[in-house]
């Protein structure tokens, strides 16, 4: 009896000192940097008017509401939409965080119009002031759509997206924009 509870201290004395090795050896923890200090600006609720431009349309104009909070420790923005589209209900939901490898904003979105996920890379001018954005996923018929997307944030309270897609000519033209204004 003393020599398997002997081993079993010796089993475990191993078993600790291998775990704080192995707690050495791995990369320090994520930290929030500059590039996440952009995300953060967005944080709050926001009132959204959104002009859709269907081709050959008049624009259709709608109102939406926009609540961002930071999550995983100040590396990401979380984003859920409610509005209405063309007097549908609308609910999206978004997140987006900073790729330190690829030294990109990256994201996904998804919504009560979409038939999967849109995944998203984009940079950040900082002369400009615009994060230009590539999204990629299925349309509502399945298809897989390229649009690109221009965020600007005028003031603390104020910033635009502005949504193009490829017309069939190859043209980019402006789909969508919406306006946002901070809630006080």
């Amino acid at each position: 009896m003393k020599c398997v509870s002997a081993l079993l201290s010796s089993l475990s004395c191993c078993l600790l000192l291998s775990s704080v090795a192995v707690a050495q050896d791995m990369p320090p923890m994520p930290k929030p940097g500059p590039e996440h200090e952009l995300l953060k600006m967005e944080e709050g609720t926001w009132d959204a008017v959104i002009e859709m431009s269907p081709p050959g349309a008049p624009v259709m104009t709608s109102k939406g509401t926009e609540i961002v909070t930071i999550g995983c420790g100040g590396l990401c923005l979380i984003s859920k939409f409610d509005g209405d589209m063309g007097g549908m209900p609308f609910q999206g939901h978004g997140m987006t965080t900073y790729d330190a490898n690829k030294k990109k904003y990256v994201g996904s979105w998804t919504d009560s119009m979409s038939v999967g996920m849109l995944t998203s890379e984009g940079t950040y001018d900082a002369a400009t002031k615009v994060m230009t954005t590539w999204m990629e996923g299925a349309d509502m018929t399945g298809a897989v759509q390229k649009m690109k997307a221009t965020s600007t944030q005028a003031d603390a309270d104020h910033r635009t997206m502005m949504m193009f897609m490829k017309a069939p000519d190859g043209t980019e033209v402006q789909s969508m924009k919406i306006s946002y204004t901070r809630r006080k």
